[in-house]
């Protein structure tokens, strides 16, 4: 019965916030500044990782916030006829736990994003090893755009329209790097922007120094992606040899009931 009865007002909550009768956006918005101290301080900088400019992070976190309030009246339903402090607190914990679920996805899928742009970015910096010693570091970078790995394509497009737009300082290099925090990002634009700085007559010691680390990003790219391959191989024949041992158990239990019974 009790079961019966969360669903009912479940359904009747969802009645009145279609009609309008029930605004969780106004309720969000009314309260916004007290809201707003639940934001993780680098929510947006995962949001735009994830989405671009193509979505809002205020508009999203507003969605969260509405979402993990809906969780929580669903759960309050269901313990609504044995309620107590402890049944209250759970269904805060519920919610609150909702309402990280979605920052904690962002973050993970951050992490796998920089996971890939660690194995690429090698690869990309070697061929603008080859352009760079026929153009200056910024018109190098411009024609290397093209060809980028998609994953990080923005990020140059922001360091190439920075260096275009007349700034000439390390930052917009430190701000690329700062995106992508990936393995000695921040050496390799400290070398990109030493080498758009550097005298011709010294560009080739330069680039050698250069090329001779990205060759060791490309080693530890490739030790990290056979290593990576090592781990999953590994990791299917465990589940396999689990998967065979407990079937064999259950067939030797089976067995014995068999010949107890007989």
């Amino acid at each position: 019965m009790q079961i019966e009865m969360a669903i009912v007002a479940v359904v009747i909550f969802y009645i009145f916030i279609q009609s309008g009768k029930i605004s969780l956006g106004k309720l969000v918005a009314d309260n916004e500044m007290y809201l707003r101290k639940l934001k993780e301080s680098d929510y947006e900088f995962y949001v735009k990782a994830k989405y671009g400019d193509s979505v809002n992070a205020d508009i999203l976190f507003n969605k969260r916030i509405q979402n993990a309030l809906i969780v929580m009246f669903v759960v309050f339903c269901l313990l609504l006829k044995n309620m107590s402090y402890t049944y209250a607190l759970a269904c805060l914990v519920v919610g609150f736990a909702y309402f990280k679920l979605d920052y904690i996805n962002l973050k993970n899928y951050y992490k796998r994003h920089l996971h890939e742009i660690d194995t690429m970015l090698p690869y990309y910096l070697k061929g603008l090893e080859i352009l760079i010693q026929h153009y200056t570091v910024p018109v190098a970078m411009g024609k290397s755009l093209e060809d980028a790995p998609e994953i990080f394509k923005d990020g140059l497009k922001e360091l190439v329209n920075a260096i275009n737009a007349g700034d000439d300082t390390i930052e917009p290099y430190m701000e690329f790097a700062r995106k992508y925090p990936v393995r000695d990002s921040m050496r390799m634009m400290r070398l990109l922007y030493r080498l758009s700085l550097g005298r011709q007559e010294r560009k080739q010691e330069q680039l050698l120094a250069f090329s001779k680390t990205i060759s060791n990003l490309q080693q530890k790219a490739r030790e990290t992606k056979y290593k990576n391959r090592l781990e999953k191989m590994e990791s299917k024949t465990m589940s396999m040899l689990i998967t065979t041992g407990v079937g064999v158990m259950v067939l030797l239990v089976l067995a014995v009931l068999l010949l107890m019974n007989s």
